[in-house]
């Protein structure tokens, strides 16, 4: 088991309670500190505790609707039914959901739904499962089924007869690169969304464990669609080598608006009411402040391009005075405290008494290593289970359900599919001195080898920032056929010199961060390409993948159906060809694709 956040401890504790002997690998120094803690706002089930009208089929409609029709209906059907078993699973494990005076689990309502379905820790929603998934892990530790790699980093697949057979890891404190075998692989290793260089990821998060699969056959799914967040601190300066998320939970409360004039530099509070466009709530009425992501990101830097940004810059107000008026600061504090307390910390300024300052930022991927039902690759015995994956989410996740995925399938999926292939494979035995496994650790002493010797005059944090900047502005939330065709002509000039002019400072037998980083981004100029050629060959606007060409008349994203409704499974071809693209057709036989409209 790669990966010990959500999706990876929930499926090594669930295996190791099975009677499976299991290896578990994270680079962190506990799996405590995966980046599933980040997730702050909650988790969608449809228990329907409101009694306002949810149920498992209306959260199946929600998401496939939500993911712009582009997921597969059979997976998101299952996850919605799950999405039930998950709240008992954690409840039992004693996670603290928020609570009703009466002592039942209170819900709150999240964008791109109607009904209040989302269960919720506060703003520390992530952290609060992951601990009970944590001490799940940990008591299948104790009970020597489960082993913990902390640490570690996977740096090669090992595939033997055309089975996924083990992994290659470095030692990240002593440098010692080892070989671990196995029966299956299964890899939980988080999203990509740090190819942009600014993102609200974790910094250690990457690409490499999944573009390492990529590269030994497991075919890459719908590398374009990355998912935009709308609520997030926004960028402050070249300094900044990460952005903070503000949860989407802050707009059940807090209200969405822009100054009317352009160029207004008043402090909002000079602003009247007269003067405030409130104009999630204008253009869509039905919905207001709980829209989408991607619709309320598109319509945040639609405003601030016509020059009615807060303070006439890049960022709207989130304004939480009509809230505080209405219920007080008490409640408001119960319901968002950490999450106030952190802007405070970052920002300096107040969010009781001025509002926050948001533009969306680079938070999620929806595309990952291709899966079947069962969540295996391409590769017989090589899984991929939450972020990692494609996923159930389509074009555009739903607030809420990452969690849901990676529980769904860490929990409740992978335990089981697994023995089926288990049961119904022969496996030849292999050992350390077996030519796959001999010839996957050779790749990562001739890779390391390479980086180490190429002494060059650039870091690789300026080649990063450069990649980053070249995404955000041809590949981020907005696209066009131009940018997509510049972006492709200068990544792989960037890429070109990085492995003849990156400077990577150390020795490989020693904890060196230097090298772990070059490696890391050295794999972001590889998926990079991919991610435009796949933006690039897909000519329609879907959820999080907008292309200017294609767009309603009054800017909303236009899907062609007819010629685009699939899921690209990219396979790679070689170190110079250009990869093949193979097409899974979506059929759906309950939910009719229609224009998506949420006004």
């Amino acid at each position: 088991m790669v990966g010990s956040g959500l999706a990876g401890a929930s499926a090594a504790a669930s295996l190791g309670e099975l009677g499976y002997n299991v290896k578990c690998f994270c680079f962190q120094d506990s799996p405590r500190r995966a980046h599933s803690i980040a997730a702050q706002g909650g988790i969608n089930a449809a228990k329907n505790y409101q009694n306002d009208g949810d149920s498992i089929y209306r959260l199946f409609y929600d998401t496939v609707k939500g993911g712009d029709f582009r997921g597969r209906e059979s997976n998101v059907y299952r996850l919605a039914e799950l999405s039930l078993n998950i709240i008992d699973q954690c409840v039992a494990q004693g996670v603290p959901f928020a609570r009703e005076y009466g002592g039942t689990l209170a819900n709150r309502s999240f964008g791109g739904a109607q009904v209040s379905r989302t269960f919720y820790a506060r703003g520390q929603t992530g952290q609060q499962l992951l601990l009970g998934a944590y001490q799940a892990l940990l008591r299948q530790v104790a009970a020597r089924k489960v082993r913990m790699f902390p640490r570690t980093e996977m740096l090669e697949l090992i595939v033997s007869d055309g089975k996924a057979r083990g992994i290659v890891t470095r030692n990240l404190v002593t440098g010692a690169v080892e070989t671990h075998l196995a029966d299956a692989v299964i890899l939980g290793t988080g999203g990509y969304g740090n190819v942009y260089y600014l993102a609200t990821n974790a910094k250690g998060s990457n690409c490499t464990a999944i573009w390492r699969a990529y590269k030994r056959g497991a075919a890459f799914g719908n590398p374009c669609y990355t998912q935009i967040h709308p609520t997030c601190i926004p960028v402050s300066g070249d300094y900044q080598s990460k952005l903070t998320l503000m949860s989407e939970s802050l707009r059940n409360d807090g209200r969405i608006w822009v100054p009317k004039k352009q160029g207004d530099t008043r402090p909002p509070s000079q602003i009247p009411e007269a003067e405030r466009d409130y104009y999630l709530e204008r253009k869509y009425p039905s919905f207001g402040n709980l829209v989408p992501r991607d619709v309320a990101s598109r319509n945040a830097k639609s405003v601030c391009d016509e020059g009615r940004g807060a303070a006439n810059s890049l960022g709207v107000y989130l304004d939480f005075q009509d809230a505080i008026k209405r219920l007080g600061t008490h409640v408001i504090s119960e319901r968002y405290g950490n999450l106030f307390d952190m802007y405070e910390r970052i920002t300096g300024e107040n969010p009781y008494e001025v509002p926050m300052r948001i533009y969306p930022a680079i938070h999620y991927t929806m595309g990952g290593l291709w899966v079947d039902y069962n969540l295996m690759t391409t590769i017989q015995g090589l899984y991929s289970i939450g972020e990692a994956n494609f996923s159930d989410h389509g074009a555009n996740r739903l607030g809420a359900s990452a969690l849901m995925q990676g529980l769904a399938d860490g929990y409740f999926i992978v335990p089981y599919t697994i023995g089926d292939y288990l049961a119904g494979t022969k496996l030849e035995k292999i050992d350390s001195n077996h030519a796959a496994a001999r010839e996957a650790e050779s790749r990562v002493m001739e890779r390391t080898k390479r980086l180490l010797g190429i002494k060059g005059k650039r870091t690789v944090t300026s080649f990063h920032r450069e990649l980053g900047h070249v995404l955000w502005d041809c590949c981020g939330m907005a696209r066009n056929e131009a940018g997509l065709k510049k972006a492709l002509k200068r990544i792989p000039e960037l890429r070109e010199e990085f492995w003849k002019n990156v400077n990577v400072l150390g020795g490989n037998e020693e904890l060196n961060q230097a090298l772990e980083n070059a490696g890391r981004v050295a794999d972001f100029l590889e998926l990079s390409e991919l991610m435009c050629l796949d933006a690039l060959d897909r000519n329609e606007s879907c959820g999080g993948h907008f292309r200017e060409e294609f767009q309603t008349p009054d800017g909303e994203a236009l899907r062609n159906d007819a010629e685009y409704s699939y899921v690209a499974a990219w396979e790679y071809a070689g170190p110079n060809a250009q990869p093949i693209l193979n097409k899974e057709l979506l059929n759906f036989e309950y939910v009719h694709p229609t224009q998506r409209s949420y006004k």
